[in-house]
């Protein structure tokens, strides 16, 4: 996975500031530039707006002072890494900027908090990061309530297994490879599905034929009634610092993931979640 440009989309919020870290030890471990972007939302056409007639508004302007002054503050923490930085602010609020910004910058890699069991992912910049996770074609990280431990030293990979994802794998690999984390491969069982644990691991032993040289995993089957709840189950037994799911651009998330059951674990882990777009 090449990662020259990381984008971190910011409302400045706790999470965020924990993503912006993130992003810069990222960008640290693999010599990459950061980009950091606020979307402000203005009552007008600010682009097109005189100085003069700014006036009229004064907490937009005020705003947008406390803006520029936060990002700063992000510029200097990722030039004191010795990193490359720019910093964004665009104005009016809507999805589609970000991901067109991330377009044009062409980033390998974005990285952003949300508050996650305290409320839903959209509380941060409107729905954008919901909308980020459904639609980006370059592999998310969402930043929630937990410490963020990194490098990440023990990534769970879920899935069903019998879709190919082996391009998002591979991008899971590579991440765990620059950690030198250890991958728990994890399949979920439901009460439609239940069986031996023995036919539940021969989907995840069949893919992991097309990784012959991977040896730094582990593998998991877990017999529950939904997949959040299986998913939630073995974290409280298994520790993890990641966890890592695919996603379908069009409809949203894979089968093994309803898009409410998928939402469900961005929405309410509070571990960082990364997904990526197959």
């Amino acid at each position: 996975m090449t990662m020259k440009n990381i984008l971190v989309p910011t409302d400045f919020s706790e999470n965020c500031n924990k993503a912006a870290d993130l992003g810069i030890a990222m960008a640290k471990l693999y010599d990459a530039e950061i980009h950091f972007f606020h979307l402000i939302n203005t009552p007008v056409d600010w682009v097109k707006l005189d100085i003069q007639k700014e006036k009229i508004y004064p907490e937009t302007l005020r705003n947008i002072g406390i803006a520029k002054s936060a990002l700063r503050v992000l510029e200097k923490k990722a030039e004191k890494e010795n990193l490359k930085c720019r910093t964004f602010l665009e104005y009016h609020v809507g999805e589609t900027h970000i991901l067109k910004h991330s377009d044009h910058f062409h980033h390998d890699f974005i990285i952003t908090g949300s508050s996650g069991t305290k409320g839903v992912v959209r509380e941060i910049l409107g729905s954008n990061v919901e909308q980020i996770v459904r639609r980006s074609e370059v592999p998310v990280i969402v930043v929630k309530e937990d410490e963020v431990i990194f490098p990440f030293k023990k990534i769970v990979f879920v899935s069903d297994f019998l879709e190919d994802m082996s391009d998002a794998f591979e991008q899971v690999i590579s991440l765990a490879e620059k950690c030198d984390a250890h991958i728990r491969l994890l399949r979920i069982n439901t009460e439609k599905d239940f069986n031996s644990i023995e036919a539940g691991l021969n989907p995840i032993k069949s893919f992991l034929k097309k990784f012959p040289n991977f040896k730094n995993y582990s593998m998991y089957v877990n017999n529950e009634l939904s997949v959040e709840t299986g998913i939630n189950t073995f974290l409280k037994y298994k520790p993890n610092d990641l966890i890592a799911l695919c996603t379908h651009g069009s409809t949203g998330f894979l089968s093994l993931f309803s898009k409410n059951i998928a939402e469900g674990v961005t929405n309410h882990s509070t571990l960082p979640v990364m997904t990526m777009h197959v």
